[in-house]
This record gives structure tokens, C-alpha cells and sequence, in this order.
């Protein structure tokens, strides 16, 4: 759909592939939730992105169809539709806006994944492990640290991407469903406000040294140590670089 406001400034809003059995209704559907939306104090781009999402969950059904709540909710958690679809970084939440995402996953019956780094230079290493996390689970949360965290971590020099970038290159993976930011020690009170179902965490570790393992198997979830891809690592890329 098209928007131009009086000003002149306008913003085209794409929706993704569907397939398609029946247009039937379809005008319908977007035009009712566009209002319902709209009614209920969405703005402009909201209610659009959102009926999209209603007109290509009817498409998909043959006839006319209702489309209900859950069905809706569902379609936005495996397709971010009401963040910006031009931001790299449509990925990145802050702990308050993804507690309520994550528990709508749980309520459909998704498990959740829990894994966190610095990610400072993305590496094969990098993503053959985010892979393997997002395999654990329905979905996965990434929790990203800080530059001032990579810093007291790593020492001065670090990181060499700022945390804008490397969330953006992150949030550029089909493995990775959501980010946050965490500037603290350990992501401890991000584990325990998530409560992840599986724990990801590298195989260089032991379960005993990762951090909220005692507390994600306290209520039934796992620990997975990720196997790791010899011969990468941010340092050693870092140290070859700096001798060519």
C-alpha cells in the first residue's frame, strides 16, 4: 500500500509473498482492519503494515474467510511487519517490548533460545553456532553486549564495530529473530526476565561455568553447549590483520 500525506512526504508499505488461493474478501479485510486500527489510536503506518498482514492471511484462505486474532499474531512474530521494513535493525527490542513478544511465541506453543556475545567481527564460527542455537529452539534471542561492555570485556581497542553495526550485520541472519542490548557483566537478568527454554552457550565452556544454567534447568529448560568452527576467532582475525 501507498501513504501520502498533505505535506507531500509518501512511503510505499511491500507485504510479502503469499500464496494465493483466493482474492476474494481481501479488499475487505484490509480496509476493516485499516479502520479497526485506525480506531483504536494506531498510526498510519501501524495500520497498514497491519492490514497488510490481514489481507495476506485472507488471500490464503479460499472464499470469504474470517481471519482471527490469533492467526494475525501469529503471522507478525514470524514476520517483524510492524517495525520499519527498510531498518536493518527491525530485529533489536529492548527488554520491555520483547518480554510481551515472547510470550505471545509461548502462548502458540514456540520455544525460545537464548545465546549472547560480542559478535564483533561475524566470522563462519559466528554463524555456524547462531545457526545451531536457532536450531534448539522455535525462535532465537541474541542478546548483544554493549560497547561499553565489549570494552571491560575485551580492553581497550575493542570493539572494532560499534554496537549499531554489529546489530545490523546480526539482525542480517535468517537464524536470528530478536536482539537486545546489554551493557551488564553477564546477561543474567536478561535470562531470568526471557526464561529461555534452551540456553545456548559454546562448547569451550563447561554447563557449570554458564552463566543462568542453574536457573533455566530450576524450571525445566536445557543447557547446549554449541559446537565450535576451529581456527575462527575475532582475536585471531584481528592479529592477522594487524601483521599483513
Amino acid at each position: 500500500q501507498a501513504l501520502s500525506h498533505h505535506d507531500g512526504t509518501e512511503a510505499i508499505y511491500p507485504t510479502r509473498p503469499r500464496q494465493v488461493y483466493d482474492i476474494t474478501g481481501a479488499g475487505d479485510m484490509v480496509m476493516s482492519v485499516l479502520g479497526l486500527a485506525l480506531a483504536a489510536g494506531a498510526d498510519y503506518p501501524s495500520a497498514i503494515r497491519l492490514a497488510n498482514v490481514a489481507g495476506g492471511l485472507e488471500v490464503e484462505k479460499v472464499g470469504v474467510a474470517t481471519v482471527t486474532r490469533e492467526e494475525i499474531l501469529g503471522d507478525l512474530l514470524h514476520t517483524p511487519m510492524l517495525a520499519d521494513p527498510n531498518a536493518a535493525t527491525n530485529k533489536l527490542r529492548v527488554l520491555a517490548h520483547l518480554v510481551p513478544e515472547i510470550e505471545a511465541r509461548r502462548r502458540l506453543g514456540q520455544r525460545i533460545s537464548f545465546t549472547n556475545g560480542c559478535f564483533d567481527i561475524l566470522h563462519l564460527g559466528h554463524v555456524q553456532y547462531l545457526n545451531e542455537a536457532r536450531a534448539q529452539a522455535d525462535c532465537l534471542v541474541v542478546g548483544l553486549n554493549t560497547d561499553a561492555s565489549v570494552r571491560s570485556l575485551k580492553g581497550t581497542g575493542r570493539p572494532i564495530n560499534s554496537e549499531d553495526a554489529r546489530a545490523a550485520v546480526l539482525a542480517g541472519l535468517a537464524a536470528v529473530d530478536y536482539l537486545i542490548l546489554f551493557g551488564d557483566e553477564t546477561p543474567l537478568e536478561l535470562i531470568r526476565a526471557i526464561k529461555p527454554d534452551v540456553l545456548v552457550k559454546g562448547a569451550d565452556y563447561r554447563k557449570d561455568q554458564v552463566v543462568g544454567a542453574e536457573l533455566v534447568e530450576s524450571y525445566g529448560g536445557r543447557v547446549h553447549l554449541a559446537g565450535l568452527r576451529e581456527g575462527y576467532s575475532t582475536t585471531k582475525i584481528i592479529q592477522q590483520m594487524r601483521v599483513a
